[in-house]
């Protein structure tokens, strides 16, 4: 095994230094520092360059250099840096295989002895060890040198000693180099120096984790014999051997409480115990009996763990003893306390190693196993595992179609005798026994409605519509239907009720029966249809591989159920007119279906999904919707009718009285949208869109009705905004949610607490609080009227003490006292009924708000469909002012969130879809007058409006309607010979506009935005105005110049100025003013800035610099203009007044002001002067500021006299009050520096030296505290 190698000399005498040509290079000494950089891209490119490097050259002088810095950088204090440092010996060692390890290993041991080292640098030697051995092991030659591997291990033994530094590295690394080297050198060499540790095996966790590393290395070495030898026994899980198996348990899940993970020790022993065929005593007798024995905490959360970590390794027989045992018990007790905040969870850990192992299990029966008992742990009938578990996606087709069954199996006969069922104490105790049974039965049926909803629902689980449509049928035929004897062609009918369902089961079943319906309007078609679809083909949703909607199936399903009376019963039986309904929805979908053949049409498509899905809802609510089948299927006859273009003039006469069947379909839809079904509303904002283009003003109108609040009392409810609080759909709140509350609602078994009563005391407390809030409310305001009536109680009882009696309650009997106290308790219960009553009706108008507001959000959608189908509509410009209206009022209105929900969803649908659409009404017509006239009242209410972000939205809509006026530019213009003057003519052309008239509207708003002090109106209103209506730019631009000098503020003529310069930096202004125009232009600007500099006078006002830099601003521009177009203007006046705006305004060295003014002056040839700099003269400011007298406080720094007893004699303060300054301060530091003179023997205090009196003499040292004598 030995091998030649050259010993590296190790100089311990002299220390290497560098030579020369080290000193000379370096590149080459850059290396070492790269090594140590925290950046670890820079440190892996230093290890290659210096192993390139030293290849190259080829030096033995570099090369010891190398392993000095090497070796010493191990311990370096730098944490980063020592792997580094480690890396790099690491590789070195492997390029250059002459250097024997033992050399490198002799000259780490020395030079980082923790014999030798000082105190605080034994952690850093201690690190430089371990890893130096790490180096030799990442070198790949420790099994070549077989005593080299002795030494580390011995090295890494006693470095075990330092635990509080290294934890458990050594062992980890003992551990990495067994997993390397062949048996014949464990055997030969480690046995006897590992013997002490193997021996040692159950004393802490490390030692175990080396021993089963070396069982699981090296089999034929370590026999049951000398198994037996080392620890007394063959094996090493047997049942002497389980006590100290389990306290190693309990230290490894202690040391792992903050890391929160598994052991390696323990996975190991469970494998090694399933090798040993030991595993039931095991987890028996060592987990169950040991581990969990234990107080809650880190001891179950390794058991769980380990249960979670095991599932991949044992058999079925396995999974299903230990999947129903203590363990999972304990965890579905776990998960229930959890449920509190600020509680640790384990719940999310577990659900990863379930999803691992049902991700990598190819096994279905194990799936299967595993699946049904994390089910079937239950609490009081409810699961601990939410109803949305995600981990069912990883299943496979036959196990997803056998959980299936089992949960069907299990709704209809609940076997709790099977579940892993726990309750607390409390539960227990709170509840008896039938109705204990009662509630877990319906917890049970509850959560598997919502398993079965969930496994449709997501997209991820790889079902067959077969399973869909069996999941479906099941909820639909529980939720309306019963079986009273089994019939071939429905299969529902062979599964009896063990226990009947009771009607809160079936409000879960109804609500997920619809809940389902929307999952499945959202289903994609299979995998194999959706893969082969092309890549930009639209994904088809909602229908099976036949094309058919998921929702025709299910209807003709009903339908068969219907019809067999015999098999079958309704829970809530049709009346003949509603059977009758029924019969005409299946008509007319039959009818759709036909023609739907002949040329497949979205109208067609979304009328069948809306017939279908009214069809359904009347199983739910047959009352509320028969008047609406009957609307709909006698509004389809007239669509069918007037598209077939079959009326005669008689049907015409007779439908000028009746309604448009568009305009009943709205009705329809109105009356649909306050249904809370989530689906209702899709399928209503579908069917809206198809009949976009056949919609009417009058059905415009009833839509924008609903919107208007002034109406809502005048309609008088006339349409119904349903609350189905008490079954309220899974669709509005998703079963997620719903699920996890149930689960919340249960205990924490640590406190032993039922939440189920203890929310129901919450709520009673809660309850009583608002009564006692109610009481405290109505003493602020007394009710005279209950005033009088206590007054008469007490008079009659003659209880009520005046001055003349003087009667007090001290003079009534017992008798009296109980009449009393009958007569006072029921008055004072009758108040408390109508204060309750008052309570009652405020919540209820408050219900009833929240309802319409929730009912007119939806309506919104119907408006934002029209908007966007038939933007191009002039029905569009009747949406304008309904929709300033609602966000006029909502920004004056309550901040509740619904009430913010409706504002922001009317301002999106304005801001962005109407104004903002690239699709306008170009087709105006004969409206332009009617145009003209809304423009005029808008501007008129824009102007008269007092917040700014109201006022933006009446503008905007102004700018709309201009648009919509100007329309597109004719073709005809697009056709010129020059494209310059093509552009023109696109410029100037102003459509339906009548220019003079536009132009005096928005004349007038600029005049009321400059003369009015406080305006709703912005400059960037009207900057926005001129960029996208040049012509009117140019119609205003007089205006807006005049107001430079005569804006009411500065503010104002500031803002003209901003206005003027976004004009002539327009391109398209530049292009429609001719040249005598613009000269005129200049002119005017020219003269109006000049008046306007003239006006400023000295002042340092933040307004007025503003009003002049955005008026030098225009300057500039305008200079620049009049210089580039060589215009005549006379300049002359504005520059003497920009000269003179220097003595008036002080300028800064440097600021947007300044800066700006000297660029305009520099296009008249005059340069900001350059300030030279002035070094201070040292003798003047010497002079100026006298210095200070050192040692002396200044004046106001100085103390106050206080009246202090005089500890020395007058006669020294006068002597030495004469004397000048310095010398005072001469006398202070000699005084200093004088011996410390002893304290006298009569003990007189005296007071410390820095809170003597001025007047104390300074000439005489202050006594000091004397130093005591040794």
């Amino acid at each position: 095994m030995s091998v030649e190698m050259v010993e590296l000399p190790v100089k311990t005498a002299q220390p290497v230094r560098s030579t020369g040509i080290l000193q000379q290079n370096r590149v080459f000494l850059d290396f070492f520092w790269d090594l140590a950089k925290p950046d670890q891209e820079v440190r892996l490119k230093a290890v290659e360059s210096l192993i390139q490097y030293l290849k190259t050259n080829n030096k033995a002088d570099e090369l010891e250099y190398t392993f000095k810095r090497l070796v010493d950088g191990l311990a370096h204090t730098r944490e980063t840096a020592r792997p580094g440092f480690s890396l790099a010996l690491g590789q070195v060692l492997s390029a250059f295989e002459d250097v024997s390890l033992q050399s490198v290993l002799d000259r780490i041991k020395e030079k980082h002895d923790l014999q030798k080292v000082k105190k605080k640098l034994i952690r850093n030697a201690s690190f430089g060890k371990l890893f130096g051995v790490l180096a030799l092991h990442q070198s790949g030659r420790l099994s070549k040198e077989p005593q080299v591997v002795l030494g580390c291990v011995q090295l890494l033994q006693s470095l075990s000693q330092h635990r509080q530094h290294l934890k458990d590295l050594p062992t980890k690394t003992m551990m990495d180099i067994l997993s390397e080297i062949p048996e014949e050198v464990f055997e030969e060499v480690l046995l006897s120096a590992l013997q002490t540790d193997l021996a040692s095996a159950f004393s802490t966790p490390e030692q175990l984790q080396l021993l089963l590393v070396a069982l699981q290395r090296f089999p034929q070495t370590l026999k049951p014999k000398k198994l037996k030898k080392l620890l007394g026994s063959s094996t090493i899980i047997n049942a002497d051997n389980i006590p100290k198996l389990t306290e190693v348990l309990k230290m490894a899940a202690r040391s792992v409480k903050k890391e929160c993970v598994l052991p390696a020790v323990v996975l190991d022993l469970l494998k090694l115990s399933l090798k040993e065929d030991s595993f039931q005593l095991f987890w028996n007798k060592a987990i169950i009996d040991g581990m969990l024995k234990e107080q809650p905490g880190p001891t179950h959360y390794l058991s769980f763990r380990l249960l979670g970590s095991a599932l991949p390794l044992l058999s079925v027989a396995q999974l299903k003893e230990v999947l129903s045992g203590e363990v999972m018990m304990q965890y579905g007790g776990h998960v229930v306390s959890a449920q509190k905040p600020d509680r640790f969870k384990l719940a999310p850990e577990m659900d990863v190693f379930v999803s691992n192992f049902m991700q990598d299990c190819q096994d279905s029966d194990k799936q299967l196993t595993v699946m049904v008992a994390f089910s079937s742990l239950t609490n009081q009938g409810y699961p601990v595992v939410p109803s949305v578990w995600r981990v069912v996606q990883h299943l496979k087709p036959d196990a997803l179609q056998n959980y299936v069954e089992w949960l069907k199996s299990m709704f209809l006969q609940p076997q709790l005798d099977k579940l892993l069922d726990f309750s607390t104490r409390k539960q227990k105790d709170s509840q008896a026994g039938r109705e204990q049974r009662e509630n877990t039965v319906f917890r049970l049926r509850k959560w598997i409605v919502a398993r079965l909803a969930s496994i449709i629902d997501n997209h991820q689980v790889k079902k067959q519509e077969d399973l869909i449509m069996d999941v479906a049928r099941f909820v639909f035929f529980h939720a309306f239907f019963g079986a009273k004897k089994p019939s071939a062609d429905i299969p529902e009918t062979a599964g009896k009720l063990s226990v009947p369902l009771d009607e809160k089961t079936k409000g879960v079943l109804v609500n997920s029966f619809f809940g389902l319906l929307l999952s499945m309007h959202h289903l994609p078609l299979a995998e194999d249809l959706a893969e082969g679809a092309a890549v930009n083909q639209k994904r088809v949703l909602g229908v099976t591989t036949d094309g058919s909607m998921w929702i025709y199936h299910l209807v003709q399903y009903a339908k068969v159920l219907l019809n067999q009376p015999k098999h079958v019963q309704s829970s809530q039986p049709f009346s003949p007119e509603q059977r009758q309904a029924w019969d005409g929805m299946l008509e007319s979908v039959a009818s759709l279906k036909k023609k739907e053949k002949k040329g497949q049409t979205a109208e067609s498509s979304a009328f069948q999904q809306l017939f279908l899905l009214v069809g359904m809802h009347l199983f739910k609510a047959p009352e509320e919707l028969l008047d609406i089948m009957k609307d709909l299927q006698s509004c389809m006859d007239k669509a069918q009718e007037k598209k077939a273009k079959k009326k005669k003039k008689k049907q015409a006469t007779e439908q000028e009285e009746e309604p448009e069947w568009v305009e009943v379909m709205v009705d329809i839809l109105l009356s649909l949208l306050s249904q809370p079904s989530r689906h209702i509303r899709q399928v209503c904002k579908t069917v809206f869109s198809s009949i976009c283009p056949h919609v009417t003003a009058a059905a415009l109108t009833a839509v924008l009705d609903v919107l208007d609040s002034e109406k809502d009392d005048e309609e008088n409810g006339a349409v119904v905004v349903t609350d189905d609080k008490s079954q309220k759909t899974p669709e509005d709140d998703e079963e997620d949610e719903e699920m996890e509350d149930d689960k919340s609602d249960e205990s924490d078994e640590d406190e032993n607490e039922d939440d189920d009563e203890a929310m129901e005391e919450e709520e009673e407390e809660e309850e009583e609080d608002d009564d006692d809030d109610l009481e405290i409310d109505e003493e602020g305001e007394v009710d005279q009227n209950f005033r009088l009536e206590l007054m008469k109680v007490l008079q009659q009882q003659n209880a009520l003490a005046t001055e003349e009696d003087g009667s007090s309650d001290e003079d009534m009997d017992d008798e009296a006292m109980m009449e009393l106290d009958k007569s006072l308790a029921a008055l004072f219960s009758e108040q408390k009924k109508k204060s309750q009553a008052k309570k009652d009706e405020k919540t209820r108008l408050h219900k009833e708000k929240m309802l319409v507001r929730d009912f007119k959000i939806k309506v919104l959608d119907l408006i934002e469909v029209f908007v966007a189908r038939q933007a191009g509509s002039p029905l569009v410009l009747g949406l304008v002012e309904p929709l300033l209206t609602i966000i006029d009022r909502g920004m004056s209105s309550d901040s509740h969130q619904q009430e913010q929900d409706f504002l922001r969803r009317a301002a999106d649908i304005f801001r962005n879809q109407l104004c903002r659409s690239k699709v306008y009404c170009r087709t105006v017509g004969d409206r332009q007058a009617e145009l003209h006239d809304l423009l005029d009242k808008l501007m008129t209410k824009t102007q008269k409006l007092s917040d700014s972000s109201v006022c933006l939205y009446y503008f905007s809509a102004s700018l709309y309607v201009v648009k919509v006026l100007r329309g597109a530019p004719p073709a005809e213009t697009k056709e010129e010979s020059t494209a310059d003057r093509a552009a023109a003519n696109d410029l100037a052309f102003m459509g339906n506009v009548d220019v003079d008239r536009v132009s005096t509207i928005f004349r007038d708003a600029l005049s009321s935005f400059m003369s009015r002090r406080k305006s709703s109106l912005t400059a960037q209103m009207f900057t926005d105005l001129f960029t996208r209506f040049p012509v009117l730019c140019v119609s205003l631009l007089d205006t807006a110049v005049q107001y430079i000098v005569s804006g009411v503020r500065e503010h104002q003529q500031g803002q003209a100025c901003v206005l003027v310069l976004r004009a002539m930096q327009s391109r398209e202004v530049q292009q429609l003013l001719s040249a005598d125009q613009w000269a005129d232009l200049c002119a005017k600007v020219a003269g109006q800035l000049t008046a306007c500099l003239q006006a400023v006078g000295p002042t340092e006002s933040k307004v007025v610099k503003e009003k002049v830099l955005k008026t030098l601003e225009l300057c500039q521009l305008l200079v620049k203009i009049i210089h580039v177009r060589k215009l005549s203007v006379d300049l002359e006046p504005l520059q003497k007044v920009l000269q003179s705006l220097t003595s008036v305004i002080t300028f800064k060295k440097t600021g947007k002001l300044e800066d700006t003014y000297w660029a305009v002056m520099k296009h008249f040839g005059v340069m900001k002067p350059k300030v030279e700099k002035i070094k201070p003269d040292k003798e003047a400011g010497e002079q100026l500021a006298p210095k200070k007298k050192k040692g002396f406080l200044p004046e106001t720094k100085k103390r106050k006299k206080r009246n202090k007893p005089v500890l020395e004699p007058a006669g020294d303060n006068s002597t030495l009050s004469s004397q000048p300054g310095p010398a005072k301060g001469q006398a202070r530091k000699k005084s200093d520096k004088k011996t410390k003179q002893k304290r006298p023997a009569d003990g007189a205090s005296h007071p410390n030296p820095a809170k003597k009196s001025k007047m104390q003499s300074e000439g005489k040292p202050a006594k000091k505290k004397p130093k005591q004598k040794k």
